[in-house]
């Protein structure tokens, strides 16, 4: 079974990240999607909360299944027997970081592969961090994020 992660901290789950988890679900047998805690970061949502919203956008999705974690990927993947991780990119600035990423983890585990899958072009402008901006001032997120994320971040800046 051909098992790939697709890491991030998904503070919230949008379109593109969902664009980009249905095309490597139809790559591999299972995706799974790493919700990283990542405290330094300050989400927005709880760790719980992403984690289930992200369940609630993808369960249309058979073989895809969310799961938090803490701590390295390279130990999660290890966990979860993964030996793929697929993250999206938009642009040069998202190569830069996840190339650093994607060196630094095959230093710590050579047996994990990443693939870079290419954001389509009606998501290459889209971020969490934008849409978490545009919610906390009101702005309308609709077509950006699926229905319960929309719900969360207008109950979030109610």
């Amino acid at each position: 079974m051909k098992r790939a992660l697709t890491p991030g901290t998904f503070d919230p789950i949008t379109s593109g990240h969902i664009e980009i988890i249905s095309r490597a679900s139809r790559i591999f047998d299972e995706v799974i999607v790493a919700v990283a805690a990542s405290p330094k970061k300050q989400p927005l949502f709880s760790l719980d909360e992403r984690v289930a919203l992200a369940r609630e956008a993808l369960k249309g999705m058979p073989n895809v299944r969310v799961e938090p974690f803490c701590g390295l990927l390279v130990d999660f993947a290890r966990e979860m027997d993964a030996h793929v991780a697929v993250k999206g990119l938009r642009a040069i600035t998202d190569f830069e970081y996840e190339f650093q990423q994607t060196a630094l983890n095959y230093q710590l585990d050579p047996h994990l592969e990443t693939i870079f899958i290419m954001s389509s072009p009606e998501y290459m402008y889209l971020s969490s961090s934008v849409v978490r901006e545009i919610a906390s001032f009101k702005g309308d997120v609709a077509q950006f994020v699926p229905s319960c994320v929309n719900d969360a971040l207008k109950a979030k800046f109610a």
